[in-house]
């Protein structure tokens, strides 16, 4: 039977040590990182198929996994355009949406906006984020159903697309903040639908990841559901072009330990999709 191993969320994912946590560390049971041969991987993964690891957490998964010390809530929103309304729905777009994220009466900030260029096609993406968490989403809704510019948009966004989604999240500890960058750069999202239960498996596994995939500063944001969809794990990526992007992913696995990460975290997802996004001129990140 295999065996689990202390470790802490927010201390990475290093090598398991043998000795007692102190108060206020959290405890997860998870598979250690062992040899990287190919027996060992067999053997592992034939134990995990019948081994259910005990996890004594005692607290919320947005609790374990976001930074506590700050309440930043991210809302995503997909908007299916329809073909021939693209190039109006985004001039439209570019007139109101920079407005309330310079205006410091809304608490919310438009990370990013972009088009889908491989992925779901005529899709506009984007991203927000309010300081203060549930109290500023609710404040900034109150306050737009006052704003006439913004219910006009509304209206005129409508006659324009086919349909619409959108998900509250929160942002992984161990990932940056978005923050504005210069361009130009093309954007992947990374959408993982994980199998319910792993979230806390996954962010510790993405806490050691996250240091392979810093060298290029091609990551940009980390996040995973609250409401819409559950267990959805969302991976926001910055690069100059296709071909860097090629050349970064590969230079994650001439790393040791990539294969580890990657080895353990593909049977936590049971869905899976990419998409290459283009910034429109009205995104803070370019």
């Amino acid at each position: 039977m295999a065996t689990g191993v202390l470790h802490r969320v927010c201390g990475g994912l290093g090598r398991a040590k043998s000795s007692a946590p102190s108060a206020g560390q959290l405890i997860v049971w998870s598979r250690g990182f062992g040899t990287t041969s190919s027996r060992d991987r067999q053997d592992s993964w034939f134990k995990s198929l019948f081994v259910r690891k005990v996890d004594p957490r005692k607290d919320a998964h947005a609790n374990l996994l976001t930074k506590n010390e700050e309440s930043n809530l991210y809302k995503i929103q997909f908007h299916n355009v329809k073909p021939e309304c693209l190039d109006a729905y985004n001039k439209l777009c570019e007139e109101v949406l920079p407005s309330i994220h310079a205006d410091k009466y809304y608490p919310c900030e438009l990370v990013g906006t972009w088009n889908t260029w491989y992925g779901e096609q005529d899709q506009a993406v984007h991203l927000w984020r309010y300081r203060g968490g549930y109290p500023a989403l609710t404040d900034v809704m109150n306050k737009l159903k006052q704003n006439k510019e913004f219910t006009e948009y509304r209206k005129e966004r409508g006659k324009m697309l086919m349909s619409r989604r959108n998900q509250l999240l929160l942002e992984f500890s161990f990932w940056n903040e978005p923050i504005p960058r210069e361009g130009p750069n093309i954007y992947e999202l990374r959408s993982y639908q994980l199998r319910p239960g792993t979230m806390i498996e996954w962010g510790n596994y993405w806490a050691r990841a996250i240091g392979y995939r810093q060298h290029n500063s091609e990551a940009v944001g980390g996040f995973f559901s609250q409401i819409g969809n559950l267990y959805m794990v969302h991976h926001l990526w910055a690069y100059k072009d296709l071909q860097s992007r090629e050349d970064t992913r590969n230079g994650a696995w001439q790393q040791e330990g990539w294969d580890e990460v990657v080895y353990y975290t593909v049977p936590l997802i049971q869905h899976m999709d990419s998409r290459i996004m283009i910034p429109t001129k009205a995104s803070p990140l370019k």
